[in-house]
C-alpha cells in the first residue's frame, strides 16, 4: 500500500465521510497499533492476526488506521483502483493502455477499508463472471468482488475463526500474491488484489488452523485493560469524541497529520534500510531453536525489523527494532504442546534473550 501527500489538485471519488474516531487517540493497545502500522509501512510483511477479548477496540483500531491515511492517486475510470505511476499495481487492462500512449486520468481517494461479512459467498469476495454475456457477446464480463474493492487498501475480517477455511485461504492467497483470478467455464480473469490483511477474533470461540495462522505476517494478542485510571480515560476520550466528533477531531488533527507524514517518510525511506549479517543469522538462530516450520517466520522479522526502523527514522536496524517485534511475529507460529503451560509469547521471550544474551525487558 503506496500513499502520496502530493499536493497537485485532483478530483477526490469519494463524498464526505462520517466522523471516525483517531488513531492517535486510542489510549493502549500498543502491540496491536505497532503492528498494524509496521503493515502500512511495508504491506509484505503480510498482514496482522488480532485475538483477543471482545470489546477492547479491534474494529475502531482498525478504522482509525484506514482514516489515518493520506488520499491515493488512482486511475479515475479502473474499478481496481489500479495505481497511475505502477504498472505493478495496474490491472491488466490499464496496463494495456498505457502501452497504447494513453494518457491515464488520475483522481484521489481514500485508503479503502473493506469489511468481509463472515457470510459472504465466494462469488462475493472474489467476483464473477456473466458466463451467458461472455458467450454471447465475447466480452470478458466480470462483476468485481470485495477483493477488487479492497486493492491497495485494508480488508478486514472480524471473527476470522469463524469463517470458511476455504474463504480464509483465497484471501491468503490473494494477500500473499498481490493477484486474485476468478475462472469459469473456461474464462479466466484476473486483477491486483494487493491488501494489508487484518484478521481478528476472539481464542474462546475457536482457534484458527495452525496451517493458516502461520500465513499471518503478525500476530498481536490484546486483552481487556484491568487499571481502574486507564479505563476511565477510555471511557472519557469515547465520550468526548461521541459528543462532539468534529470538535474531537480538530484537537487531534495536529498528532494525526505529524503520524501521516511519518508514515509517508517512513515509506520512502525502507528500501535503504539495512540489517547486518549477524544479526540476520541470530534471527534465524532464534528460529531454529524455536522448531519454527520452513522460512516465513525468518522473512518476516527482518521485513518488520526494517519497518520498524524506517519508522523510527533509520537506515539500520538495530538489536532493539529485533526485540520490539519478534514475538509479534514469531508466537503464533509455535508448535503447540497441550501438556505444556508456558505461554508461547514467553517462551519466544526466553530464546531470544539467550541467543542475543539481552533481556525482552531492556530498554
Amino acid at each position: 500500500m503506496t500513499v502520496t501527500a502530493d499536493a497537485t489538485p485532483m478530483v477526490s471519488t469519494q463524498p464526505r465521510r462520517r466522523a471516525v474516531f483517531p488513531f492517535t487517540a486510542i489510549v493502549g493497545q500498543e502491540e496491536m497499533k505497532l503492528a498494524l502500522l509496521l503493515n502500512v509501512i511495508d504491506p509484505k510483511v503480510g498482514g496482522v492476526m488480532i485475538m483477543g477479548d471482545r470489546g477492547t477496540g479491534k474494529s475502531t483500531t482498525i478504522r482509525a488506521l484506514a482514516d489515518l491515511l493520506p488520499e491515493m492517486e488512482v486511475v479515475a475510470d479502473d474499478p481496481f483502483s489500479s495505481d497511475p505511476h505502477n504498472p505493478e499495481l495496474m490491472s491488466d487492462e490499464v496496463r494495456d493502455r498505457l502501452a497504447e500512449g494513453e494518457t491515464l486520468p488520475v483522481a484521489k481517494k481514500k485508503v479503502t477499508m473493506v469489511d468481509l461479512p463472515l457470510g459472504a459467498t465466494e462469488d462475493r469476495v472474489c467476483g464473477t463472471i456473466d458466463i451467458e454475456k461472455a458467450l454471447s457477446e465475447g466480452v470478458k464480463a466480470f462483476e468485481p468482488g470485495l477483493l477488487a474493492k479492497a486493492n491497495r487498501g485494508i480488508l478486514y475480517v472480524d471473527e476470522v475463526n469463524l469463517l470458511d477455511d476455504h474463504l480464509v485461504d483465497v484471501l491468503l492467497d490473494s494477500a500473499a500474491s498481490g493477484w486474485n483470478t476468478v475462472e469459469r467455464e473456461g474464462i479466466s480473469i484476473r486483477h491486483p488484489a494487493s491488501f494489508v490483511l487484518v484478521g481478528s477474533g476472539n481464542p474462546e470461540e475457536g482457534e484458527l488452523r495452525p496451517q493458516l495462522l502461520d500465513r499471518f505476517g503478525m500476530h498481536a494478542e490484546i486483552r481487556t485493560v484491568r487499571d481502574p485510571e486507564l479505563r476511565v480515560k477510555i471511557v472519557e476520550e469515547r465520550s468526548q469524541f461521541d459528543r462532539n466528533p468534529q470538535d474531537y477531531l480538530s484537537q487531534h488533527q495536529e498528532s494525526q497529520q505529524a503520524l501521516q507524514e511519518r508514515l509517508l517518510q517512513a515509506q520512502s525511506l525502507l528500501p535503504s534500510v539495512e540489517i547486518n549479517h549477524e544479526l540476520r543469522v541470530q534471527i534465524s538462530q532464534v528460529c531454529a531453536e524455536l522448531d519454527v516450520d520452513g522460512l516465513r517466520g525468518d522473512i518476516v522479522t527482518n521485513r518488520a525489523a526494517k519497518a520498524l526502523a524506517a519508522f523510527e527514522g533509520r537506515t539500520e536496524v538495530t538489536l532493539d527494532d529485533i526485540r520490539r517485534i519478534i514475538t509479534l511475529c514469531l508466537r503464533h507460529r509455535l508448535r503447540k504442546d497441550p501438556m505444556e503451560t508456558i505461554d508461547s509469547g514467553t517462551k519466544v521471550e526466553k530464546v531470544f534473550s539467550e541467543v542475543f544474551g539481552v533481556s525482552l525487558d531492556e530498554n
